[in-house]
């Protein structure tokens, strides 16, 4: 039995909310080289991290730890971990750090899960929670962190996050990066956990901002088009429960091309409070 396993059944440790761990990128093209970035972004009940212990999916190929400053990385079968080398590297309970692993992607499409356990000077934490059916891990309070691997697709979608919701709230603002390959029109979208999934455009009407929907949006061949707070965004609304940071979110975009043939792309957007890689600072607008 691995030390997961072991951890998973034997662990009765108390988890704060807003402790998680995710993936900077979770969505990439099969058969390409791809660096895992997990973010560590709490300690264990105000307790600072001093270990991370990732365990590598079968299919994320040759995988090769990525070296961190002040930290010894150790790799034994398909587990690699990193330990602080002296206190002075140990992250604090509110401080983020980053770990990394080199690797080449499956040729077919797949749903690779990440596992990680964060050791602190006081307590662990097992993120290694599946869920029962599909890829949303919305709701969950220790989840594995999953990579979407999926053929190359008509849009590529980048940095693609969700603000996080309360119980009771009806709604909340989604945002990314999606380039077109060639000239694309996103026509919709949709996801599990919302009724309503809609692309609102945000500007001045004079000196009121206003808010309204939009039918399609041009993703012109080769132009990144960014929906971000304050401009175009994604509105997820009917919420069928709440969005937890630190979880992901499934979500389907529709597309049409230059003759009309619809096509879809599916994606995960990680609930937080900002852009993966960027911090809460980068993101003011409180939608």
């Amino acid at each position: 039995m691995t030390f997961f396993k072991t951890l998973a059944i034997g662990m009765c440790l108390a988890v704060p909310a807003f402790a998680h761990v995710s993936l900077q990128q979770p969505v990439a093209d099969t058969a390409s080289s791809y660096q895992a970035v997990l973010r560590i972004s709490h300690g264990c009940d105000g307790s600072p991290t001093t270990a991370v212990t990732l365990q590598v999916p079968a299919g994320f190929d040759n995988p090769q730890p990525v070296a961190k400053a002040g930290w010894n990385v150790e790799r034994r079968g398909n587990e690699v971990t990193w330990t602080a080398a002296g206190k002075s590297s140990w992250l604090g309970p509110k401080d983020k750090g980053d770990f990394a692993v080199d690797g080449k992607l499956p040729a077919a499409p797949a749903s690779l899960w990440f596992k990680v356990r964060q050791t602190c000077e006081q307590g662990k934490i097992a993120w290694v929670d599946l869920p029962a059916t599909g890829t949303s891990t919305a709701g969950m309070k220790t989840p594995a962190v999953l990579l979407q691997v999926q053929a190359p697709a008509a849009v590529k979608v980048e940095q693609a996050w969700v603000r996080p919701s309360v119980a009771g709230q009806q709604g909340t603002g989604g945002y990314m990066k999606l380039t077109a390959r060639d000239g694309q029109r996103l026509v919709g979208a949709s996801s599990p956990v919302a009724g309503v999934a809609e692309i609102h455009e945000m500007k001045m009407d004079g000196s009121v901002m206003t808010m309204r929907p939009i039918g399609a949006l041009d993703l012109p061949a080769g132009k990144t088009v960014e929906l971000k707070p304050g401009g175009l965004h994604l509105m997820l609304m009917d919420l069928k429960q709440p969005l937890v940071a630190g979880s992901s979110v499934a979500l389907t975009l529709v597309l049409k091309d230059a003759r009309g043939v619809e096509s879809r792309v599916d994606t995960q957007l990680l609930v937080g409070h900002s852009a993966p890689g960027e911090t809460p600072a980068a993101s003011t607008h409180k939608h």
